[in-house]
């Protein structure tokens, strides 16, 4: 359901598999919502959010090392985006979950929101932006 579409393709391979990647990671955010067998989702969303920290770092750092080797001028303001975007993963409130489990699909709901939101946007206005 959600994957690299076409218009999400900047030309830059290595950027392309991670973003592609990141899809992968919103489709596991996606599945996790959608599965009715698993009651508590604190511990998947846990590691979910971890694997997301984790991989945007990886993904960001390769990023702001290509925009580095090509002097993109608005590299500053990218790389800020690509800070406030961890931060925000940084901020769920996973103490909250606790074995509610409706608290803990409002959460997996507003990550995939969020997460769907933020590459799209992203890729589409920002990234974009240092393929020209």
């Amino acid at each position: 359901m959600y994957k690299m579409k076409p218009e999400y393709y900047t030309g830059i391979l290595a950027i392309d598999q991670e973003h592609a990647r990141l899809f992968e990671l919103v489709q596991q955010t996606h599945d996790l919502l959608n599965n009715d067998i698993l009651i508590d989702k604190a511990d998947a969303l846990t590691s979910l959010i971890s694997e997301l920290i984790n991989y945007t770092r990886t993904h960001f750092s390769h990023e702001e090392s290509y925009m580095e080797s090509i002097h993109y001028a608005h590299i500053e303001a990218h790389i800020a985006q690509h800070r406030k975007f961890e931060e925000a993963l940084m901020e769920f409130d996973l103490d909250s979950l606790e074995d509610d489990t409706d608290t803990q699909n409002e959460a997996v709901e507003g990550l995939l929101d969020f997460l769907l939101n933020w590459l799209i946007n992203h890729i589409m206005k920002v990234d974009m932006l240092y393929t020209k």
